[in-house]
């Protein structure tokens, strides 16, 4: 199993300025030197988000990152499942010895699958109540499950949560159709569950087998991020997730970041941090002028990372917003897309950590610049081309970025420090050379 740890900035200091002011280069903050970053993402791989919303963002060319619950998706491997002692022999215990800190991971990572209706509600209940701080209101919660399974006062039957319930009918072929258009797919868990309150050994089947089924399917590449179930920041559930994937959309740890979730009301144009990433997820009473000032306010700043978190679409699932609201909002953020970069939550997740810890090299010859990038992350992971910027005489007319047999002719511009060019290039992959003609 390949473990990540999260990572933090080798040297606070990433980019190298020479000492010539027409050599002079600078890792943009975003990409093509633009304003800010949208992320736009979907929890719960509901189907109504491919039958409605992905269609939109397809017209509008748009790019999103969608978590998926693998144990209901046709074809996985890892399906729902208690990894423990025989669940009666849990049930029956519970009639002797009431709920306490001994023993409630395990009796809650059972209760969905005692194998009765109604469960699910006791058990969300508690969680709640455990995440919330309430611990012993919480072992009460799942006393009452039980007592009411010993009691026969539950119908017996198999019962899966909304979430798994309409996922149903999302295949991994079409997942691997829509990944071949640009979609990233990232984990949200095998059974969307709440982690904080399952044993050791449940947390890691979820958490890893999840994994395995979405490597197994599409390759180690959407691998790289995730989305622990209801959002939680929760010490338990984080120490177990966070070395799984090096990046949780619920808890990022960079120093040089600082993370606003969904609901905090801190304003992020106030953060001191080199970036700020900044969670909202529209409800149905959210009002569109509130959700297309998000986007305004990243365009007022040069920090912030919005990342747009959205469930239910025309009825099916939590919060559901009709796909003609979604249709309205995208076209307004397609709109800006030449000031904010649009990207899968991964993407933007990489080039920030690579811009921290990359160094920069530039020197001037007689007629020429040469430029070298290198940072010291996993190439494997982290490959996401970064923007330079380099300050060129104000006499060159024609410049030429010239790296290995390729040729490309940059644009001229201008600001109050001079004349330079932007471009792009891939860390770690040797010299390349700017001339004029």
């Amino acid at each position: 199993m390949k473990i990540f740890l999260a990572l933090a900035p080798i040297c606070p200091t990433f980019v190298f300025l020479h000492t010539r002011a027409h050599c002079q280069t600078e890792i943009t903050k975003w990409p093509d030197a633009k304003r800010g970053a949208v992320s736009i993402t979907y929890d719960d791989g509901s189907m109504n988000q491919f039958r409605y919303a992905l269609p939109v963002m397809e017209r509008l060319k748009l790019p999103a990152t969608f978590y998926v619950i693998t144990g209901s998706i046709a074809g996985s491997k890892y399906l729902p499942k208690f990894i423990g002692r025989p669940i009666q022999d849990i049930i029956d215990e519970s009639a002797r010895v009431t709920t306490n800190a001994d023993n409630y991971f395990e009796r809650a990572s059972a209760a969905k699958y005692l194998g009765y209706m109604g469960a699910n509600r006791y058990y969300d209940s508690s969680a709640g109540l455990y995440e919330g701080g309430k611990e012993e209101e919480a072992y009460i919660a799942m006393d009452s499950l039980y007592s009411k399974v010993r009691n026969g006062n539950l119908k017996k039957g198999k019962e899966l949560n909304m979430e798994m319930t309409d996922e149903q009918g999302l295949t991994w072929d079409s997942i691997k159709a829509y990944a071949s258009k640009g979609y990233e797919f990232a984990s949200h868990t095998v059974t969307h569950a709440h982690v904080t309150v399952l044993d050791t050994t449940n947390i890691f089947y979820e958490l890893d087998k999840s994994k395995q089924d979405i490597k197994d399917q599409l390759g180690e590449k959407y691998c790289f991020t995730a989305e622990i179930p209801f959002g939680i920041e929760h010490p338990r559930a984080m120490k177990y997730a966070l070395p799984f994937y090096p990046a949780l959309r619920n808890l990022m740890t960079d120093p040089y970041m600082e993370e606003i979730n969904r609901g905090y009301k801190t304003q992020p144009g106030l953060s001191s941090k080199e970036y700020v990433q900044w969670q909202r997820g529209p409800t149905t009473k959210t009002p569109l002028p509130l959700m297309t000032s998000w986007i305004d306010t990243v365009l007022v700043h040069d920090k912030i990372w919005l990342v747009l978190v959205f469930h239910g679409i025309d009825g099916m699932g939590y919060e559901a917003l009709p796909h003609e609201l979604l249709d309205t909002y995208f076209t307004y953020i397609k709109s800006h897309e030449n000031d904010i970069w649009i990207a899968t939550f991964s993407d933007v997740a990489k080039y920030m950590r690579e811009r921290m810890n990359a160094t920069v090299n530039a020197d001037q010859k007689k007629n020429s610049i040469t430029v070298s990038l290198r940072h010291s992350l996993d190439v494997r992971d982290y490959y996401v081309p970064l923007t330079l910027k380099t300050y060129v005489p104000k006499e060159w007319k024609n410049v030429v970025l010239k790296n290995g047999e390729s040729r490309e002719k940059l644009t001229m511009k201008k600001d109050n420090n001079g004349s330079y060019v932007l471009y792009k290039l891939p860390p770690n992959k040797g010299i390349i050379e700017i001339t004029h003609q």
